[in-house]
């Protein structure tokens, strides 16, 4: 037969698709794709379709390589679901928590010192995720840490209104309408715009929850409420400069051209929130406090070490969310959670609620699953 110079015809380039599943107790689920050719063995990351033709006599074959990722509905049931189920034992163990009664009358009201020690949870589950997914270089750290600064301000507040008398349901509808604070600093900090639906949403989500607020039957008075109602606003309000900041993180990493993995995302931020709870703790004398709280009461130190744990692995599955979605979706899901976690409080935990207060969850459920339903569908009113 002739010789040629050509390649051998009937070579095969594969392409293949690897989804790379990390399993932290079912916290994560994160995708990459790469592909692996005969020449280079190079891998690289696509979110668009390819083609690879191969030559056989005069005719051409195409193989063409399907969209890379999972689908936008599969990754919103992938966040939701491990929000869901972390957060849902994290919100009653919170409750446990500030509810407890040590046998000398004593109560646990160290929030600073249960930050520090949520965040630590969240850093060591994010640097492990972190080094198995492979870091992130040239991240721009500046956003990383005042978002983080003002997240675990908002959740630190949230504790000093538990630990200040404020019962667990009303505190969690009240952060239930975190969303006008996230549309408000989005809309000021990260130069976004929203529809006149999403509008609506919000609206029939306050005002379902503050229906159900009003609907709560009391079961006794709540001392220092009104301290633990000034910590929730004061919550409310770090939460829409956290969402506003979070806009101008992904525009500053878009900026310096890398695109964080969800793990990125909780490492870094944890971090700083680490940062930012350990020396007030230090200072508020409540880091040496709560650890003789804990010390001297091992059943809340088993509930204490519970609920960081709860909130590091649902923190991967808000941190693979807020990578893939806008902050409005992550705060439709987490007030969702919300909603759910209420109704477990009031079956369990001896709170009641009247006729008013369950008309008032479906005001809520309807602007939250119309909100829902419009991200699984794709049909995304949001304009950036």
């Amino acid at each position: 037969k002739e010789q040629s110079s050509q390649r051998d015809p009937t070579k095969i380039a594969n392409f293949f698709r690897c989804p790379s599943v990390l399993l932290v107790l079912m916290t994560s689920v994160s995708c990459r794709k790469s592909f692996d050719t005969s020449n280079d063995n190079e891998e690289s990351d696509s979110m668009h379709k390819n083609s690879l033709h191969m030559k056989s006599g005069g005719s051409t074959m195409a193989v063409t390589e399907p969209k890379a990722g999972l689908p936008d509905t599969v990754k919103l049931l992938i966040g939701a679901g491990g929000i869901y189920g972390a957060f849902l034992y994290y919100g009653s163990l919170q409750e446990d928590v500030f509810r407890y009664v040590a046998a000398d009358g004593g109560k646990f009201t160290e929030a600073w010192f249960l930050q520090v020690l949520e965040a630590l949870a969240n850093v060591v589950i994010g640097f492990l995720g972190m080094q198995l997914n492979g870091p992130t270089k040239g991240i721009p750290l500046k956003m990383f840490g005042i978002s983080g600064a003002a997240q675990v301000s908002a959740k630190a507040c949230t504790s000093l209104a538990l630990a200040n008398g404020l019962s667990f349901p009303v505190a969690t509808l009240a952060k239930s309408g975190k969303m006008a604070p996230v549309m408000a600093g989005s809309l000021l900090l990260g130069g976004a715009s929203y529809s006149v639906r999403e509008y609506l949403q919000v609206a029939a989500i306050i005002g379902g929850t503050a229906v159900v607020s009003m609907g709560k039957k009391k079961g006794g008075s709540q001392t220092n409420s009104a301290l633990g109602v000034f910590y929730i606003v004061l919550s409310l309000a770090l939460d829409g400069v956290t969402a506003g900041f979070q806009k101008k993180l992904k525009v500053e990493t878009a900026k310096a051209g890398v695109k964080p993995k969800p793990y990125d995302f909780m490492f870094y931020t944890n971090l700083f929130m680490l940062l930012t709870a350990l020396p007030i703790a230090l200072c508020t004398g409540q880091l040496f406090g709560g650890s003789a709280y804990l010390i001297a009461n091992p059943e809340i130190m088993t509930k204490v070490m519970k609920f960081a744990a709860c909130s590091a692995f649902g923190q991967s599955f808000i941190f693979y969310t807020i990578s893939h979605f806008d902050p409005l979706v992550l705060s439709t899901v987490t007030t969702t959670r919300k909603i759910f976690s209420v109704l477990l409080s009031i079956f369990l935990k001896g709170h009641s609620l009247s006729s008013t207060g369950w008309l008032g969850i479906c005001m809520a459920c309807s602007g939250i699953l119309s909100e829902m339903q419009s991200k699984l569908t794709g049909k995304k009113n949001h304009v950036h």
